[in-house]
């Protein structure tokens, strides 16, 4: 079917576009692209592509690429056409704009502007794999790209380490033996981790096991596709009772049940609402 043009309010919209299903686009980001007056890409494309599989035409209107590279030229005319009340819809080459994404400086300057701007959501590769991993998604740190150079590479993980979610890495198919190896020492050999490949691909394969297995299996050589690596929380290193019990006597000589209970738990990295209730208890039998 044909996409037929509706009317679409002045602004900019982030549309989300399929990691690699086409199927995965939403009606609502095909009505945005078949309505806007300007049409932006990351790459366009890919973007052409897309809106060919739908039957949404693009008639006379502007497709404008922008990129890292050109950013900076391309902008001043995308903001300049929101200046003259015409709606911008901007989509990345896969996935949610702004995430790893060109767009985010087009999108603040906009805001800045005073200009509406709307998200389309749709696909997004750091949710897909959350979604598969099979780790924990109550609290999730999406890192982005760790950097190429080793040593700096090596600090940005040592920086994460200890941080107390599930992380989310992207990661070129080339690179990814070496960032693993790297998560070895960084993180320990028996953290659990996934790779995630070609999500929603003909080939999509999700390999979870400890860092040291997967760094094995991924050391041999580049792998293929889109890569996303997800890393676990560091484990509660185990503390006998009568050492939280040690220690919260210390902190209420001087601290409050709450305050000592923030305390002892953070340095020993114990759930606070255990060390609280034994606070209590300490407090109760004075």
């Amino acid at each position: 079917m044909a996409w037929q043009k509706s009317d679409l309010a002045p602004g900019l919209y982030l549309v989300s576009t399929p990691i690699g299903s086409a199927r995965d686009i939403t009606l609502r980001a095909l009505d945005v692209l078949a309505s806007a007056d300007v049409l932006a890409a990351e790459d366009t494309r890919t973007l052409r592509r897309l809106m060919e599989i739908h039957g949404v035409p693009l008639g006379q209107r502007p497709l404008i690429p922008y990129h890292d590279h050109n950013g900076p030229a391309a902008r001043p005319r995308l903001l300049g056409m929101l200046a003259e009340g015409k709606s911008v819809a901007y989509a990345s080459e896969a996935g949610t704009p702004l995430i790893a994404d060109p767009g985010y400086v087009l999108a603040r300057e906009a805001v800045a502007a005073g200009y509406d701007v709307t998200a389309v959501p749709g696909a997004s590769a750091v949710l897909a794999a959350l979604a598969v991993a099979g780790l924990p998604t109550d609290r999730f740190l999406f890192a982005g790209f760790a950097p190429s150079a080793k040593a700096a590479r090596r600090r940005f993980l040592i920086d994460l380490a200890d941080q107390p979610a599930t992380l989310v890495f992207y990661e070129s198919p080339k690179r990814v033996g070496a960032l693993l190896t790297e998560m070895v020492a960084c993180f320990g050999p028996d953290r659990r981790a996934v790779v995630c490949r070609e999500l929603t691909k003909k080939f999509e394969e999700v390999v979870r096991g400890p860092l040291s297995e997967l760094a094995e299996k991924f050391c041999d050589g580049p792998a293929r596709g889109e890569i996303v690596v997800l890393v676990d929380r560091p484990g509660q290193a185990e503390v006998a009772p009568e050492d939280i019990d040690a220690a919260l006597r210390d902190a209420l000589v001087t601290m409050s049940v709450r305050d000592a209970a923030d305390a002892v738990s953070k340095a020993l990295g114990q759930p606070r609402r255990e060390v609280y209730q034994a606070a209590l208890q300490l407090a109760k039998d004075g």
